[in-house]
């Protein structure tokens, strides 16, 4: 722990001493003035009001991808204004060929693809999270939150906007309302400088990209690149206060089909509050009492075979997901999902100057979390109600440089898991980017927490040693076997040098036996890897592909003790081009470890087999016509079949189709097959189809049905130490009506239903049914 903190103040030292240039939005990319109208307007695409001839108008000139800063193909043409409380944007988008506009009626955040227009803002002007939103010449609403600490984006983020399309004789335009109370900003600057960038899609061929200005692709940074927009004088958020109550009602039946049982009905009716309230614009108060923390849409089809590791799903509920990243930090040490159905939940987060704060609160009807291991993982339930905190703070003294903590708590009667961490993000060069986080934890385990884990023929032989009584002992037996409380540490170090050519990254992480992070998804400890990569791009013009990357990584696992678990080598090829197509293909090269001989010793060496792996892969997309997106995912070589520990080979295919029936009907499957081959023949087939089709009603309301399907077949005579079902299938569907004047005023009305069959159940029999309704409503007060 001392080192790290040294290594913080060596960091800020350098940092307070070297010259850079500016790193975040600046006036010499591109300035826009404007201009504070004392008029709101109705928001309906036309343009006839008189606020907007006093607006301020800008031209998109470049196009910055696949061209590079070149003159833009097509003219876009902005105007924007603010009033006390709204930022307004009017985009005219003319087109050549408006026949050829590519258009549909989708729900929020589904219109990729489409021809679109946008604005992204960084209402601090310091490169740290940048408002995304984006719309089509439907006015379809798409808006996320880019984060340049992770360098992802992330469009789970829902606000409250307003903005319509209309298809013209010359193109389209779009007509957008920002309200301020979307914001987080500084209201005690007389006049606001934000970074800004509007930008259009031009998908044809290629998907142009269009921007105010230039983009340098020798800077790694994007938000730098931003440009300035100055005004907003006496800006003000107004009463940003959002009221949501909901209603929520269902009725559930489930049944034991093994032999097929009466249903068991259950039905239950909930009344939920939830409160925003930005106390500042800089500051964001959220609370929920009794909330309805359920998914509306169904989780994306995932098989789990020969897999030794928990399965990741993104969390999708609006609460966790508003101001989610003022809780990022480079490793995933908070993952709301493991707090699985809470009764409150409060959250405050707030930045001012060079200071961001967020606090989260939330208790759990029960207490779910992630064991984890360096060659298996497994989720952990705990039949008791969990408290849960998550708090975090950064603190950005330059543009340059980042350091902050994340503490997070989770605790039941007899368990809690606490961790510390600390964090540094420092770009000394438009090229280079150093991290380094530090995380400690303390956990304590109930007694007989290891009994939820136990095997069925996990030994290899007869000893008795695999056994704590009648418990066959496993790694996540091992992990959770602890007599009183253990503590562990993790660090993780990284580098990356960037240029529009080529690149290079290393990284090294090292995670103690005994660390948890148990509000997170840490899903292996025991481990020391090291990472080394680099590649080159090539840019061809007048060319079918118009980006070339060739590149690789060599890295090397070891565990706690220096026994080494994995090395592995991949090259891989892709292309970027024509039919907005993407091509990808790789050959990885390993040497990995199985399971363990003896499960009931940590051990590796001599406890373990070494297995020598070549697998090739090989990824395309493509658009072949406007209403139909293609894509494949494939692999083959070979595997290692970890219920036998003994070397396999494995076939996958994964072919989807995004195939847009009518302008508001669209269809999504995909299917994925994968076998697992022996010496003595066929181990496992298994088949996952996963089918959506979304009927878009309107803007406002959409049907949708979907089903994903599972089919596994095994061959019993090839297993060692099991007798799996030879045959095993399950189904859920999932009818849903939505209804969205906002995304937190809604009105849904669903049927879901379960079906499951084995070698005890010949064919596909119910087991759950399920009929359900949400009502919420969005007071603006």
């Amino acid at each position: 722990m001392k080192k790290f903190f040294l290594l913080a103040r060596v960091f800020c030292l350098i940092s307070s001493i070297v010259s850079l240039s500016v790193f975040a939005g600046s006036s010499q990319q591109f300035h826009l003035d404007i201009p504070t109208i004392n008029e709101d307007i109705e928001v309906d695409g036309e343009f006839n009001e008189p606020a907007w001839q006093q607006a301020a108008q800008v031209m998109l000139k470049y196009e910055t991808s696949p061209g590079e800063n070149i003159a833009a193909p097509v003219t876009t043409y902005a105007k924007v204004y603010a009033s006390k409380t709204s930022l307004y944007f009017a985009f005219i988008a003319h087109d050549p060929s408006p026949d050829k506009i590519r258009v549909n009626l989708r729900d929020r955040d589904k219109s990729w693809g489409d021809d679109m227009v946008g604005i992204k803002l960084d209402t601090f002007n310091n490169a740290r999270l940048a408002y995304q939103f984006f719309i089509n010449p439907y006015g379809v609403q798409s808006d996320s939150i880019e984060n340049e600490l992770t360098g992802q984006e992330s469009d789970a983020w829902d606000g409250i906007w307003y903005s319509k399309g209309k298809l013209t004789d010359q193109g389209y335009q779009v007509e957008i309302q920002l309200p301020l109370r979307l914001f987080n900003f500084d209201d005690r600057n007389p006049l606001q400088t934000w970074g800004i960038e509007l930008i259009r899609f031009y998908p044809r061929n290629e998907t142009h990209r269009i921007s105010t200005h230039q983009i340098d692709r020798n800077v790694s940074c994007q938000l730098c690149q931003l440009g300035t927009a100055s005004g907003l004088a006496g800006a003000t958020q107004g009463k940003d206060l959002q009221l949501t109550p909901s209603l929520v009602a269902d009725q559930s039946s489930q049944r034991d089909v093994a032999p097929t049982q009466p249903w068991s009905d259950e039905n239950n009716v909930e009344v939920g509050l939830d409160l925003r309230w930005g106390i500042t614009p800089t500051t964001l108060l959220n609370a929920t009492i009794n909330p309805d923390f359920s998914q509306v849409e169904a989780d994306a089809g995932q098989l789990d075979v020969n897999n030794t590791f928990a399965l990741f799903f993104p969390e999708k509920r609006a609460f966790f997901l508003d101001n989610k990243d003022y809780f990022d930090t480079q490793l995933d040490l908070l993952h709301t999902r493991n707090i699985g159905s809470p009764d409150y939940g409060l959250k405050l987060t707030s930045k001012t100057d060079d200071h961001t704060f967020a606090i989260l609160a939330a208790n759990d009807t029960q207490s779910q979390f992630l064991v984890p291991g360096n060659l298996s993982s497994d989720i952990a339930v705990i039949d008791e109600q969990s408290h849960n905190v998550a708090t975090r703070y950064r603190f950005d003294p330059s543009k340059q440089f980042s350091i902050g903590g994340l503490v997070t708590l989770k605790q039941a009667d007899e368990y809690h898991n606490y961790l510390a961490s600390a964090d540094i993000k420092y770009q000394p060069t438009k090229h280079d980017t150093f991290t380094a986080q530090y995380a400690h934890s303390q956990t304590a385990y109930p007694d007989d927490l290891f009994n939820q884990f136990c095997g069925r023929d996990d030994c290899s032989n007869d000893i008795d040693v695999c056994y704590i009584g009648d418990c066959a002992i496993n790694e996540r037996v091992l992990r959770t076997n602890k007599d009183g409380e253990f503590s562990g540490g993790m660090f993780n170090l990284s580098y990356k040098h960037e240029r529009r050519n080529w690149y290079a990254s290393t990284n090294y992480e090292s995670i103690g036996s005994d660390f948890r992070a148990d509000l997170g998804f840490i899903d292996k400890v025991d481990i020391n890897k090291f990472v080394a990569g680099g590649g080159y791009i090539w840019y061809p013009e007048n060319n079918f592909f118009n980006k070339i990357d060739l590149g690789g990584d060599w890295d090397i696992t070891h565990n706690q003790n220096n026994e080494r678990l994995e090395q592995e080598t991949e090259m891989y090829i892709e292309f970027d081009g024509g039919l907005q197509s993407f091509i990808g293909a790789g050959i990885v090269q390993r040497e990995r470890v199985g399971r363990r001989h003896n499960p009931s010793i940590i051990d590796i060496d001599d406890n373990t087999s070494i297995f020598n792996q070549t697998l090739g892969w090989f990824y395309t997309s493509f658009t072949p016509i406007g209403s139909l997106k293609l894509e494949l995912d494939s692999s083959y070589g070979d595997d290692i079949d970890f219920a036998n520990d003994r070397p396999a080979t494995t076939t996958m295919l994964n072919p989807g189709i995004e195939w847009k029936l009518t302008e508001s009907l669209v269809l999504d499957i995909s299917h994925r097959y994968q076998t697992l081959d022996v010496d003595d023949g066929r181990l496992f087939t298994a088949n996952l189809s996963d089918m959506r089709l979304n009927w878009q009603l309107s803007l406002n309301s959409f049907i949708r049905l979907s089903s994903v399907y599972t089919r596994i077949e095994r061959d019993p005579d090839l297993y060692k130490y099991q007798q799996p079902d030879k045959l095993y299938q399950d189904i859920g569907n999932e009818l849903l009506y939505g209804y969205k004047l906002n995304p937190q005023s809604v009105f849904y009305l669903g049927y879901s239903d379960a079906f499951i069959a084995n070698d005890d159940i010949d064919s596909l029999t119910q087991n759950e049914k399920t009929y359900f309704m949400k009502l919420s409503y969005a007071w603006l007060l």
